[in-house]
């Protein structure tokens, strides 16, 4: 009995214990640092339509210095401030980005102090504060049109040890880190926002490729043209002019040539003059310059013979179709540098960097004061020094060269056909028409067809030319060289 009324007792005696723990414990016995998980990063951002700024903000260890890039809606269209208000054609892009962000959620907390950061990757790259330049992460800023922040995440290393694209994830100023499932294609790079077919040209449309094989004594301004190759697609060979017994065209590099045409791309783009892209858009009356838009294209590798021709350094190459419209492709100077010096033109050697044109990444990011023209973190994206920013850097790798592109419409590559000799058969039922009519008919339509043709290829051109007209661009080295071809490469003995 003894034993009972023990047993009873201590059971009582537990029951008080946990009741009284039960009533002291806190309403939510999640630990602190689970208590946000599964919730979205940036819950109120809903809409992606409503994002029309994206900035993303890398740092490139090697060089140590900040890469800059940022998308927005300006005016009826996409641009690139970070690349002197190129178009981005590929706005859906942006659309995408916000959509995933959307979509991203708190996992695991991984860590609570600043001390961590480093080690996984989400260092802010605009932390002047951090010595050390390794384990800083990719900002991505999204605003907005009243430049209302929706999303703001420094972007980690991969987290080792789990299955599909989880990264280190940090809110910037916030300590806390995560690791979360991030599967955004969140692109800095230029060309994965612009048009991938820069000329608009379907190679088997193209019926004459002439190569000018020249180059230009810069201080004469005196043309040595070694060579002039016309090349004219025939049935079923392509053929050129002063072939010799036994040669012909060789098939493969040709059809290597005209595949380089269409699929010709940019890694670069450099604004021109607005005066000279003004005269360029309307080259019907001729070239207008000032010495400033000659001193511009004279850096680039382009000058003004005495008669006033327009050349280049390196040649050019001149594209014909079948629809009149003529493309001239001239070459000018090897462009030195990497990244940043190549796409846009910063050399980061003023202190504006990557923020040209007025897109600091303060401006969208939101960590430093504004500043100048192309303000940016305490106005400037140099390269991280022992104290700050160090303008300095290497000129860099000459692979890449500018190219300038006119284009123009040639109306007697389409002969216009024979008119037909009265319209009166348009007034008669067809049951009516006589011999005649019927064939004024056939050289009706035949005349029509050809008339929008000639319409269409006066539109193409002009719409190009309005295009091209505003930029100098920036082509690989590798793209120059399978373009700026010479005789002996294209010809051959049979």
């Amino acid at each position: 009995m003894d034993e009972t009324r023990k047993t009873l007792a201590f059971v009582a005696a537990a029951a008080v214990v946990t009741a009284a723990a039960f009533l002291a414990a806190p309403a939510d016995p999640t630990p602190e640092a689970f208590s946000d998980r599964g919730e979205a990063f940036f819950p109120d951002f809903v809409d992606p339509n409503e994002a029309v700024s994206l900035e993303v903000i890398d740092f490139d260890e090697t060089t140590g210095r900040i890469n800059a890039f940022s998308v927005v809606f300006k005016g009826t269209r996409w641009r690139i401030p970070s690349h002197h208000n190129y178009p981005a054609d590929d706005k859906d892009r942006l659309a995408r980005t916000a959509a995933g962000l959307i979509e991203v959620r708190k996992d695991d907390v991984v860590a609570e102090i600043a001390a961590d950061h480093e080690a996984l990757g989400v260092v802010d790259p605009l932390d002047e504060s951090v010595a050390s330049l390794s384990g800083r992460g990719k900002r991505v800023t999204i605003k907005d049109g009243n430049d209302n922040l929706l999303a703001d995440l420094i972007v980690g290393r991969n987290v080792p040890g789990r299955e599909g694209q989880y990264r280190y994830l940090r809110v910037p100023g916030q300590k806390r880190t995560y690791a979360a499932r991030f599967d955004v294609d969140v692109s800095s790079r230029f060309g994965d926002w612009i048009e991938k077919d820069l000329l608009e040209v379907d190679q088997a449309r193209i019926d004459q490729v002439i190569l000018k094989d020249y180059s230009i004594d810069e201080g004469t301004r005196l043309l040595d043209q070694r060579d002039t190759i016309v090349l004219s697609r025939g049935d079923p060979d392509w053929t050129a002019n002063r072939l010799r017994t036994g040669q012909k065209v060789d098939g493969v590099k040709m059809e290597d040539l005209l595949k380089a045409l269409d699929e010709l791309t940019i890694v670069g783009v450099r604004p021109k003059p607005a005066g000279l892209s003004r005269s360029l858009e309307d080259n019907d009356e001729g070239i207008s310059i000032t010495r400033g838009d000659m001193a511009s294209l004279q850096q680039k590798g382009y000058y003004f013979t005495g008669d006033g021709q327009l050349v280049s350094n390196e040649g050019e190459t001149e594209v014909r179709t079948e629809d009149g419209v003529i493309y001239t492709l001239r070459f000018g100077e090897i462009v030195y540098g990497a990244g940043d010096e190549v796409t846009a033109g910063m050399t980061n050697s003023d202190g504006t960097g990557s923020g040209a044109a007025g897109s600091g990444a303060a401006g969208l990011g939101g960590n430093a004061g504004s500043g100048a023209a192309g303000s940016g973190a305490t106005g400037g994206f140099g390269s991280f020094g022992a104290g700050g920013f160090d303008a300095g850097g290497p000129a860099g790798p000459g692979e890449n060269r500018y190219l300038f592109i006119t284009t123009g419409f040639d109306a007697s590559l389409l002969p216009e056909p024979a008119r037909p000799a009265d319209l009166g058969f348009q007034a008669r039922a067809d049951s009516l028409w006589t011999d005649a009519d019927r064939t004024n008919a056939d050289l009706h339509e035949k005349h029509e067809t050809w008339r929008q043709r000639v319409d269409t290829g006066r539109r193409i051109s002009a719409d190009l030319n309005t295009r091209f007209a505003q930029w100098y661009y920036v082509i690989s080295a590798e793209s120059f060289d399978r373009i700026r071809l010479r005789r002996a490469d294209l010809v051959t003995s049979e």
